[in-house]
């Protein structure tokens, strides 16, 4: 009886879901801006590891960046790891979201690409490329707190969520985000 309510249970958060995943604001509509923006006005949340978060809301937390031994080596995407891209890696965000990074201490910022998994240190939130580091500034330090805005994120029916950092874009640039991580996702699915 009990595996019975489950199943049914099951179906129906699947039926809910799966109609609530299907209503995802095209990135260039008016609806999906209107969106950008309340995810903006959230407070950042604290990102639970092992969760695939493909909410759009701002993340804060610590950053570093990859060691050279990690040049060149496959990312969770199956791309090779360039030094001198903008990609980065994220235990929650999905994989072919583009993101706005700043540093709270110097409130310098960078655009990424999630194409890969990681950091595997406790604490840290996000990891980048060293060309991202530099312009970040934390080549000398190594690590600092950062605010995570996603722009565009891929959601699980294949349609492209704005996030909340998206609110401070122009159309133009929503547009270019939206392409990337369509072409990330594309990529990554073969």
């Amino acid at each position: 009886m009990m595996s019975r309510r489950g199943a049914l249970l099951a179906l129906l958060l699947g039926t809910w879901s799966a109609g609530v995943l299907a209503e995802v604001p095209a990135p260039d509509s008016t609806a999906a801006r209107h969106e950008a923006q309340q995810l903006a006005e959230l407070p950042p949340i604290v990102p639970v590891a092992g969760r695939i978060d493909p909410s759009g809301r701002k993340q804060q937390g610590r950053v570093s960046y990859y060691s050279q031994k990690f040049a060149h080596r496959k990312m969770a995407d199956g791309r090779p790891m360039n030094p001198q891209s903008n990609a980065a890696a994220s235990k929650t965000l999905p994989l072919g979201t583009t993101a706005k990074v700043t540093n709270l201490q110097n409130a310098q910022s960078a655009t990424v690409k999630i194409q890969d998994r990681g950091p595997y240190v406790a604490g840290r939130v996000i990891d980048v490329s060293p060309v991202v580091a530099e312009q970040l500034g934390l080549r000398k330090q190594g690590a600092a707190r950062v605010e995570i805005k996603p722009i565009t994120v891929p959601q699980p029916n294949g349609a492209i969520k704005l996030g909340a950092g998206a609110a401070e874009m122009t159309p133009n640039e929503i547009i270019q985000a939206a392409e990337t991580t369509k072409q990330l996702v594309r990529t990554a699915g073969r």
